[in-house]
This record gives structure tokens, C-alpha cells and sequence, in this order.
């Protein structure tokens, strides 16, 4: 059975939590009011979706201190699903043209969702070093290392912006595994299909050794095995 309506639901739902996200993002947030309500936002969408979640590995989180969560990409769904399976703050990281879409942007602005500059040259690098920053002063974030959903489900490539930002943050990076997204809700559908969704979570990936910094290919490959190790045969990259 597919669930035509939840569309309509998740825009419903973030026009009738929009004021409250907007007064909570305007004032001293220390309470993360914010998050909580992306949280009831997740919760509305999973449930009326008819969607089971399975969670795995929440105990490698390092709780307590900043962290880079790095996730695979298959659906618009996992935005919602990683709310639902991560049980800490946390931010997500964007393309900035998303903040000029009307209302949408707004609301992701006073939300705290971290902007990233991907034209290249220094205003890139300098949107990456403002990322670092706000990890370094505490703010645990989401990136997506593949730059855009996938759009047959299967792990691709990685980019290294994202991994760049935990480097120069010195803060470990979480490997999340979604598995069966997809198959709820594929790119470019609206449609959304009940089913069953999993997400591992792995061992943290250091960024610091012994002698400093860790390359950033080499902490990117580490992640990106770890993803692919963690996912369903489903989703796991296409042999050559």
C-alpha cells in the first residue's frame, strides 16, 4: 500500500510548527527547542508513513562531546529517519541555495542547519572553516559525503568537503548506514511506500593521530568502507 497523503502531511506539519521553530530559533535556544521539534516533525512523518525503523549501534556514539555523522544518501526520507535514530543534537549540513528558498530557508536559518558553499575557490573553504568552527564550539552535525542522493539507492563516491570539516575540527566522525530508504521514497517521487528502513550506526573514525591530523583521503576512505560494510546488499556499491 503506498501513502499518497504524506506529502501533504509533512507540508502540514511544517506550517504548523513553523512559528514555533521560528520564536525558538529567534531566542536563547540553550534548551534545543529547535531539535525537539525537528524531532516531533520526524516522528509525525515516520508514523503516518507506516514506516518501521530499525536501529542498531546507537552505543558508538560518542556521547558528551561534538561529532561528524556521516550517512549514505538514497531518500529525502532520511533526513526524518535520522532524527528519529540519532539520540543527540545535531545539525544539518547544506548546500546554501537551499536558504533562499521562501519560508523553507528561513525557518533552516533560525533552525542553526549549517550552510556550505560548494561554487569551490575561498568562498568554499571559507564556508568549510565556519562549519569547523561551530563543531569546535560544540555543535555535533550531519553531512551526506556523496553530495546527492543516489539515484538507484547504492553507494557512490564520496567527496572530501564534508570529511574536511571534521579534519580541521579535530572531532571524530560517526559512519551512519541507511538501509531501504530507497525504497520508501526513490528521487524524484513524491510517493512514499510503507516498509521497513535500518540504519546502522559504526565505531567512530579518528581525525587526529598521534602526529596530528589525519590526511583527509585517508580518514574518507575509512568512512566510506564502514558505510558500505554497515548497508544492505540493496544498497552497497555496484561491482565493477
Amino acid at each position: 500500500m503506498i501513502a499518497p497523503l504524506t506529502p501533504i502531511v509533512v507540508v502540514l506539519v511544517f506550517v504548523l510548527l513553523f512559528p514555533a521553530v521560528l520564536i525558538a530559533g529567534i531566542i536563547d535556544d540553550s534548551e534545543n527547542r529547535v531539535h525537539r521539534l525537528g524531532r516531533l516533525w520526524a516522528r509525525i512523518i515516520i508514523r503516518t508513513s507506516g514506516i518501521k525503523v530499525d536501529i542498531e549501534g546507537q552505543d558508538n556514539i560518542p556521547m558528551g562531546k561534538p561529532s561528524v555523522f556521516a550517512c549514505n544518501h538514497a531518500s529525502q526520507f532520511d533526513i526524518p529517519i535520522l532524527y528519529e535514530a540519532l539520540p543527540v543534537q545535531f545539525r544539518f549540513v547544506v548546500k546554501k541555495e537551499l536558504f533562499k528558498i521562501p519560508f523553507f530557508g528561513f525557518a533552516m536559518h533560525h533552525a542553526g542547519y549549517v550552510p556550505i558553499d560548494r561554487s569551490g575557490g575561498k568562498a568554499a573553504l571559507r564556508s568549510l572553516h565556519e562549519a569547523a568552527e561551530r563543531v569546535k564550539k560544540g555543535a555535533s552535525i550531519i553531512i551526506f559525503p556523496e553530495g546527492t542522493r543516489s539515484p538507484n539507492g547504492r553507494l557512490r563516491p564520496f567527496k572530501t568537503g564534508g570529511i574536511l570539516i571534521a579534519v580541521r575540527a579535530g572531532c571524530p566522525i560517526v559512519p551512519v548506514a541507511i538501509s531501504g530508504s530507497h525504497n520508501v521514497l526513490p528521487k524524484g517521487s513524491l510517493r512514499v511506500r510503507p516498509g521497513r528502513i535500518k540504519v546502522t550506526i559504526g565505531l567512530p573514525v579518528q581525525t587526529v593521530g598521534t602526529k596530528g591530523p589525519i590526511l583527509k583521503d585517508i580518514v574518507t576512505k575509512e568512512v566510506w568502507e564502514s558505510i558500505s560494510s554497515m548497508l544492505e546488499e540493496e544498497n552497497r556499491p555496484e561491482l565493477n
